[in-house]
């Protein structure tokens, strides 16, 4: 429950996507929240939000900077939210994936500039901007990628492309700038192509759940709440401004097969587990360091994997959209 904003003007890019609709049911019934999408995935209309008085929804694009501006008008805060993401989106739609996610950064930046946002604007990016081997890394640390022309990476790369770009309205402009990094987000009301989501499912319809290559792959996962957390003291704290900060849950740390034997025990799952062609281009290791996240916005992941393992499961049983 948000207990740091009140009585803001909220403008949101990618408003109906998973994050973005836990980010708005945290600050509707205190602020007034204008939700900015085109709605090729929609989280939103599932969502208690939809209908309220304070949530605003306007269907538009990021690419149209004039449209932008004008719907940002009178925003106190300001969430990039907007993004082309999922692995085999990305792959299959690298063209898109780097206009949408460069083009559309700098014009949220730039509206967020015309309409005069005063708190702060929150881009989020994502932990793939460190590259194939990420562990306990720091914020500080050297961001990586593979090869030009590997669609797989075209997506980190308009990411942190879209991080410099924010640092450089702050510095240039004082645009109150904060670059969030999610490691591995899941939880209810999820949609896309999460390895998490679709091993529940998976488990709950006890399918057999596929995992690419050996399983060796490690990550650390983190549940949407915790993160939402961390984005509203993000958007609190002084010091986090001009900042790119991690946010994740070290605890919740384990390989790709350990995580589907996880899935399947805690749901008392009969699914078997089998193994297929690994992805040419995967991430082996993702765990994020939160000692920045700690010192600056006081940040602490608190759900544990197998509860939100449970949590989302019994959300997808009664949302009823675990497949039956």
């Amino acid at each position: 429950m948000n207990k740091l904003i009140k009585n803001k003007k909220i403008f949101i890019t990618g408003g109906a996507g998973f994050i973005a609709t836990k980010i708005i049911e945290s600050l509707f019934i205190e602020n007034e929240i204008t939700v900015f999408d085109n709605f090729e995935r929609d989280s939103l209309s599932k969502s208690t939000v939809i209908n309220k008085d304070s949530v605003h929804i306007i269907n538009g694009d990021v690419l149209n900077v004039d449209q932008l501006i004008k719907a940002a008008k009178g925003s106190e805060i300001f969430i990039h939210a907007a993004a082309i993401a999922g692995i085999d989106t990305v792959a299959s739609n690298p063209v898109k994936t780097m206009r949408v996610n460069m083009l559309g950064t700098a014009n949220a930046l730039e509206a967020a500039i015309k309409v005069g946002v005063t708190d702060r604007f929150i881009n989020i990016s994502t932990s793939e901007v460190f590259g194939k081997f990420a562990y306990k890394l720091k914020e500080s640390d050297v961001t990586s990628s593979g090869k030009a022309g590997e669609a797989r990476w075209t997506y980190a790369v308009s990411k942190l492309a879209g991080e410099h770009l924010s640092l450089a309205y702050y510095s240039e402009y004082g645009l109150p700038v904060v670059n969030i990094r999610p490691f591995n987000i899941y939880g209810p009301g999820q949609t896309g192509e999460g390895a998490l989501i679709k091993f529940i499912k998976q488990a709950i319809n006890n399918e057999t759940i596929i995992i690419d290559g050996d399983g060796s792959q490690i990550r650390a996962w983190c549940y949407v709440d915790d993160l939402v957390d961390g984005l509203l003291l993000a958007m609190t704290k002084p010091k986090a401004v001009g900042e790119s900060i991690n946010l994740g849950n070290m605890r919740a740390t384990m390989t790709i097969l350990g995580l589907a034997n996880t899935v399947c025990r805690v749901l008392k799952s009969n699914s078997k587990i089998i193994h297929s062609e690994p992805l040419s281009q995967d991430i082996e290791i993702r765990v994020p360091s939160l000692e920045k996240a700690n010192l600056i916005l006081g940040f602490q992941p608190i759900v544990d994997l197998e509860e939100g393992i449970q949590n989302t499961a019994d959300w997808l049983k009664s949302s009823n959209t675990s497949g039956h």
